[in-house]
């Protein structure tokens, strides 16, 4: 068997080659850079708060105890993004919470125009009627109506939906909506249904106070 001998001498006649030295940048391409990065950047802060996510502060005590007046929240708006792309509507889940557009001249756009925080009771095809201090929803699936105020903890200890008798059937492409606090709340039972289209996104979390951070 033949033996194969290792060594760490170089044949003779190689020629050891230096490593090459990186070139550096111009001055110019690393300037370019760096004002890239600041025109950049922005550019995409914008993009995600227009059609991706957007904190909000609580204003008021509409939804206590759920959300409080200076919480501060993060709203998922990449659903309703999707919804203009595809020309569809955009109808939350039942008991979300969501940030929405409300005109105080009847819902067209103008100087009036401010966004409001509740919770979608109303989805499509239902028909919501609140009497005597009591709120009944009915639809294909509840023929004999169910109860919003009793079915979910975070509205547990609502005693009562107050307001004039209502008995509204929810359209295609609407939503009603109430605030957690019923007697302190300016929602569907002033100002009518939500519309898709004017609705900004729904509550992913809240951010602050950082004793009170919540999924949602």
């Amino acid at each position: 068997m033949e033996k194969v001998h290792l060594s760490n001498k170089k044949p003779s006649g190689d020629i050891e080659k230096k490593p090459e030295r990186p070139k550096k940048k111009s001055i110019f391409s690393e300037l370019f850079s760096v004002v890239g990065i600041l025109i950049l950047a922005p550019l995409i802060a914008v993009f995600l708060t227009f059609f991706v996510f957007q904190s909000y502060v609580v204003d008021g005590p509409s939804m206590e105890n759920t959300l409080h007046d200076k919480d501060r929240l993060i709203v998922w708006k990449a659903s309703k993004t999707l919804s203009r792309i595809t020309n569809g509507s955009f109808i939350p889940d039942r008991y979300s919470i969501i940030v929405f557009k409300e005109n105080d001249a009847g819902g067209t756009s103008g100087a009036n125009e401010k966004q409001l925080v509740k919770r979608v009771i109303g989805l499509p095809g239902d028909r919501v009627v609140i009497n005597d201090g009591s709120l009944v929803v009915y639809n294909e699936e509840n023929r004999d109506g169910f109860y919003p105020d009793r079915d979910i903890p975070e509205t547990a200890r609502i005693g009562s939906t107050d307001g004039r008798n209502i008995d509204y059937t929810v359209k295609p492409g609407e939503v009603f909506v109430l605030g957690d606090n019923r007697n302190n709340s300016l929602d569907s039972r002033a100002f009518g249904p939500i519309k898709s289209e004017d609705i900004v996104g729904t509550l992913a979390v809240r951010i602050y106070p950082f004793d009170k951070i919540e999924k949602f």
